[in-house]
């Protein structure tokens, strides 16, 4: 009986997806006996005749798992739960109340309510305090990321109660508050630097980029940008068509963007259009170790027809392709299907012949190397150079190589820095520093730029820092304390400007600090560069 239920179930399960089984089916040599029946015979055997009950969907889930691990670094499977949580930042939203939060002493403390969210409609403010919800108290040591999102996300409509301290109120304040969609921002900042340059950080390449983009670049047209600086460093990626529309808005009609190619998927190819908005002005991206995927599209495109150039880091060379393939459960594996390349010809995907666990090691091996550095301790084999219009040399093999180097300053970066990260003793000293002079600071400074300008991390500032530290036993040379001083200082009054407004805040700050954009300034000052780009493009 068993045995015939399983031959009834395991057609209507192929059935799933048909057009796309048989296609793949016909182009497979592999004889099923050797594959899917062989699979679908030995956990028909395991089920049936193993010494102990099992679980079959969680063996199946954990063969697929491991079959994928075999193929390459970047396929995965996701169950339908892990699906929506890593959709969600592409999607551009979550559902839920509308803050950032932040746990302080296994308290929820409010970082900034949403602009518009539900809980910014009901007046809950930055430095309140989440000390029950559902009438369940919402501190102490089972407090943690997960355990607060949750009880705080859920569907668009539904209710969470919540019960509020804030400082100076006796009681606490209760709020019924409306779950509702939230918008996940992937642009962090925008804003104007010296020399009529514009900023824009992207941290994702999401369904939202695009609109968010325009946004950015209307308003910084409106203070009168000429140059734009892309900071794509740390973003690992998105959509690759969201990638391809970025990209087109820096190139004229025509030229390649990049296309894809695999094994079992023909060449398709991914060219501008006549809209773009910035076609002319002088062009700098800026890409680091962290910057993958559809940064690498964008930063090949720009490097590879001369647009612009390319400043800071070998990027971290993901030039694979994954398409989503639905399971009857409800949950997906993203397959790698094809490889991009470059309009040069370029495939940016590095190595990964030695195992993932070898691949994930690389960026470890590089900083090894010296090659976060040393520019020189990067070395590519002649058989990987490939050249640009303007006859300027580019390799592929294994990210992109920026035209402009700039060294990781691991001087300022001690165990000292690291472990007041760690600790979050940054977090925590700047978030009771602001909760307890907010109205007083928001009236001396009453936005960014004045804070920025005025506001000075003053001697007795810095022995209050220095106190709460001393209170978590941390321990520190007076030569690490001193090689880390002026980024604490920096950090200090950046994340300040965050807790008052918001991230663009504190990217205004930490600029005037930061070396590759100081070294991107210095390179839009050479204009016998853009010169040469401009003229080798036309």
């Amino acid at each position: 009986m068993k045995l015939s239920r399983f031959k009834i179930l395991l057609p209507l399960v192929l059935i799933f997806g048909l057009n796309t089984i048989v296609a793949a089916q016909n182009n497979s040599k592999a004889d099923p006996k050797e594959t899917s029946q062989k699979f679908a015979a030995a956990l028909f055997y395991i089920e049936n005749f193993y010494v102990d009950t099992t679980q079959p969907a969680k063996l199946v889930e954990t063969a697929i798992v491991n079959v994928l691990k075999e193929l390459d670094p970047h396929s995965a499977y996701l169950s339908k739960e892990e699906l929506n949580a890593a959709n969600e930042p592409l999607e551009g939203s979550f559902e839920g109340i509308g803050v950032t939060f932040q746990l302080s002493k296994d308290t929820i403390l409010v970082v900034s309510p949403v602009p518009g969210g539900p809980s910014d409609k009901l007046g809950i403010l930055a430095g309140d305090k989440i000390v029950k919800i559902n009438n369940e108290d919402a501190f102490g040591s089972k407090v943690n990321n997960k355990w607060v999102m949750d009880r705080l996300r859920g569907k668009k409509g539904t209710s969470v109660h919540v019960d509020i301290f804030r400082s100076g109120r006796k009681d606490l304040i209760p709020y019924d508050i409306v779950r509702d969609k939230i918008p996940i921002n992937s642009i962090d900042a925008t804003f104007m630097l010296p020399g009529k340059t514009g900023y824009i950080k992207l941290n994702r390449f999401s369904k939202t980029s695009m609109e968010e983009f325009y946004t950015s670049m209307a308003t910084l047209n409106k203070s009168g940008m000429q140059n734009l600086i892309l900071d794509l460093r740390g973003n690992s990626g998105g959509f690759l068509n969201t990638a391809v529309e970025l990209s087109d808005e820096f190139l004229d009609n025509g030229k390649m963007i990049v296309y894809t190619e695999g094994h079992n998927s023909p060449r398709q190819e991914y060219k501008s259009t006549e809209k773009g908005i910035f076609e002319k002005g002088k062009l700098i991206v800026l890409i680091n170790e962290a910057s993958a995927s559809a940064s690498e599209i964008v930063s090949g495109a720009v490097q590879d027809w001369d647009r612009g150039l390319v400043i800071g880091r070998r990027s971290f060379g993901k030039g694979l392709v994954q398409r989503p393939f639905n399971l009857p459960d409800g949950s997906v594996i993203r397959l790698t299907n094809a490889r991009y390349y470059t309009p040069t010809g370029r495939c940016i995907q590095r190595p990964y012949e030695e195992g993932v666990e070898k691949y994930y090691q690389d960026l470890y091996d590089r900083h090894e190397r010296g090659e976060f550095v040393h520019a020189d301790s990067i070395h590519f084999p002649d058989s990987l150079k490939y050249y640009t219009p303007s006859k300027r040399v580019v390799y592929g093999g294994g990210g992109i190589m920026p035209d402009v180097f700039v060294a990781f300053d691991s001087t300022q970066y001690t165990n000292y820095y690291s472990d007041l990260i760690r600790k979050g003793v940054l977090n925590r000293f700047t978030l009771e520093f602001t909760n307890s002079r907010r109205a007083s600071l928001l009236k001396d400074y009453p936005n960014p730029a004045a804070f920025k300008k005025n506001f000075v991390v003053d001697r007795e500032m810095i022995e209050a820092f220095d106190q709460m530290a001393r209170s978590e036993k941390m321990e520190w040379t007076e030569d690490q304390y001193k090689r880390s001083e002026t980024l604490v200082q920096y950090q200090i009054k950046a994340l300040i400007a965050r807790n008052l407004w918001d991230l663009n805040a504190y990217y205004e700050i930490v600029a005037d600090m930061d070396e590759t954009i100081l070294k991107a300034l210095a390179v839009l000052n050479k204009e016998n560069i853009f010169s040469y780009l401009k003229k080798s493009a036309q």
